[in-house]
Order: C-alpha cells, then sequence, then structure tokens
C-alpha cells in the first residue's frame, strides 16, 4: 500500500512539475518575442539616422538597390555603405533613410546659370525667390507661354492636388516642359517635397530636370536626373 502511494505521489509530482515546466516555457517564447520585437524595433531605428548639415537624405523606395542610389548621386555603393555604416551593401530595405555625403551631387547634374531668368525679370511669378518653386512657375511659362493658376495652398508637395483641381494633367508619364513634383523625402526632396521642369526624357525613362533650390547653392539652376516611381508625379497644362 505504501508503494502505491509512493507512486501515486510521484506521478501526481511528476504531472505538477511537467506543468509548471510548460508555463515557464510558455512564458519564456513569449518573453523572447517581445525581446525580438524591441530588439528588430531599436535596430531598424538606427536606420532613423540624423543626417549632417549639408548633406541630402534619401528614403529609400522598393526596388532601390545601394547601387541604383549611388550611381544616380555619381558615387559608388561601398562609399555610401561606409557613409552609413552598413553592413552589407546588397542589404537595404523600404523607408531607410540614407544620408548622401555633402558634396555629392547627383548623376547628369550641369550647373547652368539662366541669366535671362534674373529674379527682377519675373514680375509675374509670385512664388518667392530662389525656391524651387519660383524656378518651376517661371520655367514652366518660358517653355509653355504660362504660369501656374495656382498661388496660394502651393506648397511643393500639393503641387499635383492644386493642378487637378485646375483640371491640369497630372500622370506617371513624363514629357518634356512638364512640372516633375516630387512629394517629401523621395529621392532627395525634402520635407516640404519639390518641383523642377523636365529638360529631357532619357532612354531608360528618367528624365533630367532643371532645379533651383536643390543642393549646396540655392540660387543656381541644377540638371538633376529623377526616375518615375513611388511620390512622384509629371504635370502638364
Amino acid at each position: 500500500m505504501s508503494k502505491k502511494r509512493n507512486i501515486f505521489e510521484y506521478l501526481r509530482q511528476h504531472r505538477k512539475l511537467t506543468f509548471v515546466l510548460g508555463h515557464l516555457a510558455v512564458v519564456s517564447v513569449f518573453g523572447l518575442a517581445v525581446m525580438g520585437s524591441m530588439f528588430s524595433s531599436s535596430l531598424f531605428s538606427a536606420f532613423a539616422q540624423s543626417c549632417a548639415s549639408g548633406e541630402q537624405v534619401y528614403i529609400v523606395a522598393p526596388g532601390d538597390t545601394l547601387g541604383k542610389i549611388a550611381s544616380r548621386y555619381n558615387t559608388s555603393a561601398q562609399n555610401l555603405a561606409n557613409h552609413n555604416r552598413l553592413g552589407n551593401v546588397n542589404v537595404i530595405y523600404a523607408d531607410q533613410r540614407l544620408c548622401i555625403p555633402g558634396g555629392t551631387s547627383a548623376s547628369a547634374v550641369n550647373t547652368v546659370i539662366h541669366n535671362a531668368l534674373a529674379a527682377t525679370s519675373a514680375m509675374n511669378n509670385p512664388f518667392p525667390y530662389p525656391q524651387c518653386t519660383w524656378w518651376a512657375d517661371q520655367r514652366f511659362h518660358q517653355i509653355n507661354g504660362a504660369y501656374v493658376p495656382w498661388t496660394t495652398n502651393s506648397d511643393a508637395y500639393l503641387w499635383s492636388t492644386r493642378a487637378r483641381q485646375y483640371n491640369w494633367n497630372v500622370s506617371s508619364t513624363p514629357s518634356v516642359g512638364a512640372i516633375i513634383n516630387l512629394q517629401p523625402w523621395v529621392q532627395g526632396a525634402r520635407g516640404l517635397g519639390h518641383v523642377a521642369i523636365v529638360e529631357q526624357v532619357l532612354g531608360n525613362g528618367n528624365v533630367i530636370a532643371s532645379n533651383m533650390n536643390w543642393g549646396g547653392n540655392p540660387t543656381q539652376i541644377t540638371n538633376v536626373e529623377f526616375a518615375p516611381g513611388p511620390g512622384v508625379t509629371f504635370i502638364t497644362r
């Protein structure tokens, strides 16, 4: 009888131990999952780095590669990786923030000064000189013979919305003389977006656009290569 009772007690204690160990395992797995989530979150937050003064900020878009971004800014993938402390030049993530080293200009950038378009000559242009909006309005008028009709609620990122309100054409297809509209943080645009004028459509589908208030000297007009894609629209009359 004593032997049977001992066996019963052993089995009961074994079930308790198994139950406790099972709960501990569940709690441990849950804890590891939470810690992993926190770790990955903190790891990804490292990508949201602050860029130094004079550097451009690029937000990685789906389909981007470091090599593609580097060629756009006339540098190398390894240089960008080193500058942003990336461990692998082949691994970047959508929405990741990259800092473009100061002094690195976009590919196909030829600085051109349009002397005939001095600020004093633009009496019908309501946008402040030398903002990108001033240049886009002025150059559009020079090419197409008309200024844009929207003059209020007209920060650069709003231009496509305002264009639709005035029944202008907004599309993803570039054409020479069109206004290219970049949304905030797209392809180097800042927090209020950017507008420029398409001067050339390249064979690969990218465009060369003339810009003002882009890069280190805001009063210079620079030709910059941009790619159609997310956050990019083209406005025509």
